[in-house]
């Protein structure tokens, strides 16, 4: 009956969802309150609807109800319990309907967090939302249904894919998709202005917060995919441009943008035009990022699907949501005022420089993502565009856009004179100059030169926004206010300089990593000493010996580490057979530390005597990487929580069609 519950509550939720995307929205434009006062209700009924669902389809899982052919393709009796949970969105069904959760749940916090926003904004918001759910709902039910059932049931189930047995992988796809769907909320607010008729600084305000948690929640998801791929796969990377990152970055560079983009709107009523179509961008390539996992056109450690039924859906849905929001951008476009006016030496011209350089680096990446399937769709044979090709993009217009981060927060809005500029930035400039001629001489190698770019950038964005917190300071007191500027409404700027800081700390751990890191494949005997050159440490190898899991068999190694004649680390990596069959899978061993990584994984067996193939890494600064990205959300998060985003009603105008109906 369980399974029976959870579809029936997917039907009550699509049902529940088509009232919220009609209703609502005709009470908008009719001025009919009860009508629009319904939209916040039925966001709480589809929530509760879909929780049910996805109840439903969990318990399944912890009861090992095999009769559900979702539950017997992705789960067992043996497999523990942390991974039965985990296994829930694992594949394809059940990660859409975490999607449809997901999407539920921010439908919600909009409901219970838009008092102080006009009513018919509010309705229009939910209503957009509303049918965004709509598709997802539909793509469930008549194509990936995950309450099928299979008679006979079988006795026991499969297994999920190894390499998601993971504790990482148990909680990077929900803050991925936090991060995807969170971007629906930034979509509807700039589709409901654009219903309304009216862009002004208000909707900027009240949709910048949203996209800012969306983008955190994105961040995260990211950086813990980057941290499994790193300790989880045996290869010691941490990116790789595969496909299925590329889907997920792609709406990361456009949200980073929109975060900018907002800013300008609403401070200066500027770059109305381009921010509602990055805020079309931004959940478009999230869609387009589902698309490509669910469709099965990628081949990807991440892709499940294979279905070109299901493929086809998604893409049509794809087709809707970008063809209808650009024709009604394109219908709205003659009413949308140019906004506040700029002169090219003011912040604006720096966050405009920020926007086209995260296009460009989205377009280049896009390029990369689909020019070898559109060439083999096209008969043109097989291309690959791989690793070194995004490397050069990115190598290439990473330092631009640092130099306009570090210069930005220094300017004015509007107009500023570039004497006191140069004031504001000679120090930063001279440091990191000084920064990369110090690291660089005598040799300039291409490493001295890569090391010394990346510090020196890092160092420069330091030291920009050192100066920028003077001058905010100068005025009110010097250091000694900087306790008293530390206020709730203040969060946003403060927010700004951490997320920047995270930036400067990630591109010394990239730097750092990318030129310093060594690899090296050794082959060992029980007792065999090994000295890494690199690094200096000394690796003893002591054997392998069998280890049982709760649902494999292990191979497990043991390695003494030294730094000179102290004893710094004992090391276990492991070589995992499954008991469901499948390829061996391997489990890296990590001693983490601030300043440096020390990685071991075992390769195969070599002949009779207990040899092993080994790979020993040495990764210098790779922690500040996910060090950098945990800054970078945290920033976000305290530049979202600013007070001034709790009261926009009495900060901003109201727009077009809102001014009557409040809240």
């Amino acid at each position: 009956m369980v399974p029976e519950l959870g579809h029936f509550a997917l039907i009550l939720a699509l049902a529940i969802t088509l009232v919220q995307a009609v209703l609502p929205l005709a009470g908008s434009f009719t001025g009919n309150r009860t009508w629009m006062a319904m939209a916040r209700p039925l966001a709480w009924g589809q929530l509760t609807f879909t929780s049910i669902a996805f109840g439903c389809l969990l318990l399944a899982f912890l009861t090992d109800d095999f009769s559900v052919i979702y539950v017997a393709s992705n789960s067992n009796t043996l497999m523990p319990l942390i991974y039965k949970i985990s296994a829930v969105w694992g594949a394809h069904e059940g990660s859409l309907l975490l999607w449809a959760l997901m999407l539920a749940a921010w439908g919600a916090a909009v409901a219970a967090y838009s008092k102080n926003l006009p009513l018919p904004m509010v309705a229009r918001v939910l209503a957009v939302m509303g049918m965004v759910a709509i598709g997802f709902l539909l793509f469930m039910l008549l194509t990936s249904n995950p309450f099928e059932r299979i008679y006979p049931a079988p006795l026991e189930g499969r297994d999920l894919n190894p390499l998601l047995q993971d504790p990482g992988l148990a909680i990077h796809p929900p803050m991925l998709y936090m991060g995807y769907v969170g971007f629906s909320v930034a979509f509807a607010f700039a589709i409901a202005a654009l219903l309304g008729g009216k862009l002004d600084a208000a909707w900027a305000r009240w949709s910048r917060p949203w996209t800012a948690i969306a983008w955190v929640f994105l961040t995260i998801g990211i950086a813990l995919g980057s941290w499994w791929s790193y300790y989880e796969l045996g290869w010691g990377g941490w990116w790789f441009w595969d496909p299925v990152e590329n889907a997920s970055f792609m709406p990361w560079l456009v949200g980073t943008a929109l975060i900018h983009s907002l800013a300008v709107t609403e401070k200066r009523a500027a770059f109305k035009s381009w921010t509602v179509l990055l805020a079309i961008s931004a959940f478009s390539l999230s869609l387009l990022g589902t698309f490509l996992v669910r469709s099965g056109v990628l081949t990807s450690v991440h892709a499940f699907a294979t279905d070109p039924a299901r493929g086809s859906f998604i893409l049509l849905f794809l087709c809707v949501v970008i063809g209808g929001s650009l024709a009604l951008y394109a219908w709205r476009a003659a009413d949308i005022s140019g906004g506040g006016r700029f002169d090219l030496l003011s912040r604006e011209s720096f966050l405009l420089i920020n926007n086209l350089l995260f296009t460009a680096l989205t377009i280049l990446v896009l390029f990369g993502t689909l020019a070898p399937l559109i060439y083999e769709a096209a008969g043109w044979g097989k291309i690959s565009v791989g690793f070194p090709w995004f490397n050069k993009m990115f190598v290439a217009l990473s330092p631009l856009l640092v130099l306009a981060t570090g210069i930005g927060p220094n300017t004015r809005w509007k107009h500023d004179e570039p004497a006191r500029l140069l004031r504001a930035l000679w120090l930063a400039a001279g440091l990191g100059i000084a920064a990369f001629l110090l690291v660089s001489w005598p040799g300039f190698s291409a490493r001295d030169i890569g090391v010394g770019v990346g510090i020196g950038m890092s160092l420069w964005l330091v030291v920009t926004h050192l100066a920028s917190l003077r001058d905010r300071l100068k005025h009110k007191g010097g250091l000694r206010a900087l306790r008293r500027d530390i206020n709730p409404s203040s969060r946003s700027y403060y927010g700004m300089q951490l997320a920047h800081l995270g930036l400067a700390v990630f591109i010394v751990g990239v730097t750092m990593v990318s030129n310093d890191g060594v690899e090296t494949d050794v082959r060992m005997s029980p007792g065999d000493v090994h000295v890494h050159e690199a690094s200096g440490y000394r690796f003893q190898f002591n054997g392998v010996t069998a280890v049982p899991g709760p649902n494999y068999r292990a191979q497990r190694g043991e390695f003494v580490v030294y730094d000179g004649e102290r004893e710094i680390a004992v090391l276990h990596p492991e070589k995992r057979h499954y008991l469901s069959g499948g390829m061996p899978m391997t489990e890296a061993a990590i001693d983490a530390g601030l300043l440096r990584d020390i990685y071991i994984s075992l390769g195969e067996p070599i002949g009779s005597s207990g040899d092993w193939a080994l790979r020993l890494y040495y990764k210098p600064y790779v922690r500040w990487i996910w060090l950098g990205a945990i800054l970078m959300a945290l920033g976000a998060t305290v530049s979202a929580s600013d007070r001034r985003y709790r009261s926009v009603r009495n900060r901003a105008p109201a727009p077009a069609g809102a001014a009557e109906a409040v809240a």
